[in-house]
C-alpha cells in the first residue's frame, strides 16, 4: 500500500551556514534506509567539509548553483542540471551565490557513512 508522506523532517546540515535541510524520505522522517531525498535550500557563502561517502548521490539543482569540487577540478551545477557523485569518490559542495536543489541518496544518507574531512569548509565570498 504506499505510504503517504505528510510532511518533511528538518534535519542539522554541516558547515559553516546555517542550511535548510528538508527530508521527505531517509532514515530520519520515513525511517527508510535504501534511499533518501531531501530539498535542500543553502545561502551564499555556504560550504561544507569534504566528504567520501558510501553512497551515491544524485542533485538536481532548482534554483542558483552548485559548485562541487573533486579530486579532478571544479564546476558549477546550475538551475536546470544535476550532478552524480559515486560512492568512494571525494567531493565538497558549497554555494557561492546561494542554492535550491534536491538531493537522492543511495543507500539513504548517514552521518556514519559521509566520511566527512575534520578540516573546516573552505571560507566563501
Amino acid at each position: 500500500m504506499p505510504v503517504l508522506i505528510k510532511q518533511p523532517t528538518q534535519v542539522k546540515a554541516a558547515g559553516n551556514k546555517p542550511k535548510i535541510i528538508q527530508e521527505y524520505i531517509g532514515r530520519v522522517n520515513s525511517k527508510t534506509t535504501d534511499v533518501s531525498i531531501a530539498h535542500m535550500t543553502s545561502p551564499g557563502g555556504w560550504g561544507e567539509p569534504g566528504q567520501t561517502p558510501q553512497f551515491d548521490e544524485y542533485t538536481v539543482v532548482l534554483k542558483g548553483f552548485l559548485r562541487v569540487d573533486h579530486q579532478g577540478g571544479t564546476f558549477d551545477v546550475k538551475a536546470g542540471q544535476a550532478v552524480l557523485a559515486r560512492k568512494g569518490e571525494w567531493v565538497q559542495y558549497s554555494t557561492p551565490q546561494g542554492a535550491e536543489y534536491i538531493a537522492v541518496c543511495v543507500p539513504a544518507f548517514s552521518p556514519d557513512t559521509v566520511h566527512r574531512d575534520n578540516a573546516n569548509p573552505k571560507a566563501l565570498g
